[in-house]
């Protein structure tokens, strides 16, 4: 009898973990069909050319912005410069910028190195937060490129956005953390988990910029879903 108990509790934990992740996969597929800052189709017709071309960028799991390096708003450079990095190339024209759990990005550089307990305590919560960020060449945008057009207001904004991400507004690089060449790492604010996933961080500043996604985005393709792949 006591293992048979034992045996059912085991198995309706299970059940009601099964349950809270199906819940947790529909609510996100579901505000993916209700999305925020949602136009009419003759109202996307009606507008103008996109005053700065950028781009969302996402690997199948994980989504980054990028932007070009030097616009009217910002020069990416003042902000993360080239001392950082170990050898950005001089024709690098984007920088791609993307949030995430500390322990993760440090300890992960390929989803080779992926451990269960490493995901569960990113998932979990109560790590401190990074900012990633790489400068890019123009053929480094790849097959997962998605338009992200803006106008300059809008782009304004997600700068806003990003610089606010960075304790007082200011780039504090963790020395000797590096994927390659061409990307550091930085001290940010806020705390991942389940609920506050490196796509939901993307998702908010597209948002706030009156950008066409998700109210809710866990998922990669919560925040492309309304975007168009780019052609190269």
């Amino acid at each position: 009898m006591f293992i048979r108990r034992w045996l059912k509790r085991i198995a309706f934990t299970l059940l009601g973990l099964v349950a809270l992740v199906g819940l947790y996969v529909a609510t996100a597929c579901a505000l993916v069909l209700w999305p925020a800052n949602a136009r009419p189709p003759d109202a996307v017709a009606a507008t103008n050319a996109p005053e700065v071309q950028a781009w969302v960028l996402s690997n199948g799991v994980h989504t980054d912005y990028v932007f070009p390096i030097r616009s009217a708003a910002i020069d990416w450079q003042q902000l993360f410069p080239l001392a950082d990095f170990r050898a950005v190339p001089p024709d690098a024209e984007f920088i791609a910028i993307g949030w995430g759990d500390r322990e993760f990005y440090l300890n992960t550089p390929t989803w080779g190195d992926l451990t269960a307990s490493r995901a569960f305590g990113a998932l979990s919560g109560g790590n401190r937060s990074l900012m990633h960020v790489s400068y890019l060449q123009r053929g480094q945008l790849g097959r997962g490129a998605f338009n992200l057009p803006l106008s300059q207001t809008q782009y304004a904004q997600l700068v806003g956005y990003v610089q606010r991400t960075l304790p007082s507004g200011r780039a504090t690089p963790i020395a000797g953390a590096h994927y390659d060449r061409q990307d550091a790492f930085y001290e940010a604010e806020g705390g991942y988990n389940l609920f506050e996933t490196c796509n939901t961080w993307i998702g908010r500043g597209l948002r706030q910029a009156g950008v066409t996604v998700s109210r809710w985005t866990p998922f990669d393709f919560t925040v492309t879903w309304h975007l168009q792949p780019a052609t190269h």
